[in-house]
């Protein structure tokens, strides 16, 4: 069983061989008033995973990570709740700069690329009570030790490195690094962190083309809003907007 070194994080944890999806057990859990602050859910095959814009997530069982952390900050208002995607981010970064080489990035708003191959994702689920958040459910999936994929533009921990890894230990890292992102950001460090995002985020600052309303475009991401939504520079004129609202090109 997992015993990562946290005070709250995975101190309540499921492990469940195979479920649909880690987020909707964790609702299961929330529903029944069951689920501590930093509650756990672990999943070793996943079957109904789900992404951004309502894509599926399916991986092979055992080979990669796929989980969902409970957190309550009650202390958040709604307006402000991508500060928790920037922290979590971030603590999912601070595993891949621990275990591979350099060519890993966030891509906005919360996937994780090396080079331009996808190598993992973060879904995070809100629910607001009157203008502040109530909790947070937050998956993360990470392709660990897979070889091969259906889909394109992928890769693992494995196929970069041409090694194999423990899921366990990552785990318990990628556990300790989101208790550590969350208590700094619960702290106050809310700038810094935003800063270290831009730092990190794909594309941040160069031109590059993206589909908007159907249409490709040229801009240059400049940063991101109080609402998480993406500054883009077009023609010399700043817009933002939101993930339904924008893609990026990948040819």
């Amino acid at each position: 069983m997992f015993s990562p070194n946290t005070l709250f994080v995975g101190q309540q944890l499921v492990f469940l061989p195979e479920c649909g999806s880690t987020n909707a057990e964790a609702h299961l859990l929330l529903n029944k008033n069951s689920a501590t602050d930093g509650c756990v859910i672990v999943a070793g095959a996943q079957t109904g995973g789900r992404g951004q814009r309502g894509n599926t997530w399916d991986v092979e069982p055992d080979k990669n990570i796929t989980l969902s952390v409970v957190f309550k900050p009650t202390f958040l208002p709604a307006r402000d709740q991508f500060q928790l995607n920037i922290a979590v981010s971030l603590a999912v970064h601070d595993v891949l700069k621990a275990h591979l080489p350099t060519g890993f990035i966030i891509k906005w708003p919360n996937d994780l690329y090396f080079q331009d191959q996808k190598l993992g994702g973060i879904l995070i689920e809100n629910a607001v009570s009157g203008t502040f958040l109530q909790h947070s459910v937050v998956g993360i999936g990470l392709n660990i030790n897979q070889g091969t994929f259906s889909f394109g533009r992928a890769t693992s921990f494995a196929l970069i490195t041409g090694q194999q890894f423990s899921l366990k230990k990552l785990t318990e890292h990628l556990l300790e690094k989101l208790e550590g992102r969350y208590l700094a950001w619960r702290s106050g460090a809310v700038v810094a962190q935003k800063q270290e995002y831009l730092r990190h985020l794909y594309r941040y600052q160069e031109p590059h083309w993206f589909e908007i309303a159907g249409e490709r475009v040229q801009g240059e991401i400049t940063g991101v809003d109080a609402h998480g939504k993406l500054a883009l520079k077009l023609e010399q004129k700043l817009q933002f907007f939101g993930f339904q609202e924008i893609k990026y090109v990948l040819d």
